[in-house]
């Protein structure tokens, strides 16, 4: 799925104005620096003027803040890493962590997005790159997630 989408998904979900989502980007990391002209482009469509793709640095300090957000930081813990690369599969990790999300609470949002899914099929999406069971995340699959869990945030 595309970065902006998924920005633009989290955004409407949580009715996030553009200067708290430089605030939460910013929450991962103190240093790293998101303008709100960006977020502006980062959340217009593919064909309106002003749009600017979202790169997987803004998209991974802004999960990642989002987490600080909904969660706290725990100062006890050494930082984490910023991940290089975003994949579906990264995104409906750290959306997971950010809301506490079960597995039960999984399952329920994707039955709410009218895409249920099977328990092998959930815990293969969690699974090592390299494991034999692992799974990659599609574009559908992630989208009714954002969809479900839009609906569960927002009320239905």
């Amino acid at each position: 799925m595309i970065n902006n989408d998924v920005l633009r998904s989290i955004r409407y979900m949580l009715d996030l104005s553009e200067p708290k989502v430089v605030e939460i980007a910013r929450l991962a990391d103190s240093s790293f620096v998101v303008e709100r002209d960006d977020v502006r482009g980062f959340l217009r469509k593919e064909d309106e003027p002003g749009y600017l793709a979202c790169s997987d640095a803004v998209l991974a300090h802004f999960l990642d803040g989002l987490i600080v957000h909904l969660r706290g930081r725990d100062d006890s813990l050494p930082p984490r890493p910023v991940e290089k690369r975003i994949s579906n599969n990264v995104v409906l990790k750290k959306l997971r962590v950010a809301f506490e999300l079960k597995d039960v609470d999984m399952h329920q949002v994707f039955v709410d997005a009218g895409f249920p899914v099977s328990k092998p099929e959930l815990s293969a999406l969690f699974r090592q790159v390299g494991q034999k069971n692992f799974r990659q995340c599609g574009d559908q699959m992630l989208r009714n997630f954002l969809k479900g869990l839009t609906l569960r945030v927002r009320g239905g």
